[in-house]
């Protein structure tokens, strides 16, 4: 697989959530390509622990959920190294409650981090990348998108319209040369599914959940999110990528 832009050429990227197990992923992924990467997150300690790890990453501390915010770290990047050629939107919760029992606050906050916050990302992401002939947008999405899970309204919901966002944005900007796709995970083991994984019990029966019998990786995303960028996926758009070990689309038998 080859990311890397030529060392004439250095492509930009931008990562929303950068300090998260799959936005710090893809970020070591294109820095060791040879890309200029900026990136953003809440946490400023977290922003520096990164930087620290990865000199040259430019890093600006920003609520996802605050579109000023967000347009201003795309302006930061566009200012610092001249151009925008892959956004990536790594930002989201998880919140496993049935409706009945999912308060109103709740909800409010898992269309706000997952929902609200990618459409801001997009909407300053297209700017200077129309501007500039072409660009790259990845978004998370789930498989609690495209399967029933029971207890998943909250998080189905928002990731369902993450998939309508990526379809209309592609199909709007396809004639810009901007390409708009996203990548929907199954369970993976990262510290904001650490709760999910809290015991021995709970892991099997997540385990049993996906019909390869594992839960995924951030690396398993980051890669493929790294191709996403690349110029070998250059006529691929307004495509949801299913990394879920067959969770969404596959029933498996029960192991002997």
């Amino acid at each position: 697989m080859n990311t890397s832009p030529p060392s004439s050429d250095p492509r930009v990227a931008l990562i929303a959530g950068v300090t998260g197990a799959i936005g710090s992923d893809v970020a070591r992924r294109l820095v060791c390509a040879g890309w200029q990467v900026a990136g953003y997150a809440r946490n400023a300690e977290k922003l520096t622990a990164l930087q620290t790890e990865l000199p040259g990453l430019h890093t600006v501390a920003t609520d996802a959920t605050q579109p000023d915010a967000v347009e201003a770290a795309v302006q930061s990047t566009v200012a610092r190294f001249g151009r925008l050629d892959a956004y990536v939107h790594a930002v989201g919760s998880i919140l496993i409650k049935p409706a009945h029992l999912t308060k109103l606050d709740e909800w409010r906050s898992v269309i706000d981090l997952n929902l609200n916050s990618a459409f801001y990302g997009v909407r300053a992401a297209v700017v200077p990348m129309q501007a500039q002939g072409g660009g790259s947008i990845v978004l998370i999405s789930s498989a609690a998108a495209q399967a029933g899970l029971p207890a998943h309204e909250a998080i189905a919901a928002a990731k369902g319209g993450v998939n309508g966002l990526v379809l209309a944005a592609a199909a709007s900007y396809a004639n810009k040369g901007v390409r708009v796709n996203a990548v929907a995970p199954g369970l993976v083991d990262t510290p904001l599914s650490a709760a999910l994984l809290g015991s021995e019990q709970a892991r099997q029966l997540s385990e049993r959940m996906h019909p390869l019998g594992r839960i995924g990786c951030a690396e398993n995303i980051g890669s493929l999110i790294a191709w996403l960028l690349s110029r070998e996926a250059d006529w691929v758009t307004g495509q949801i990528w299913s990394v879920d070990g067959g969770l969404a689309h596959l029933r498996s038998r029960p192991k002997a």
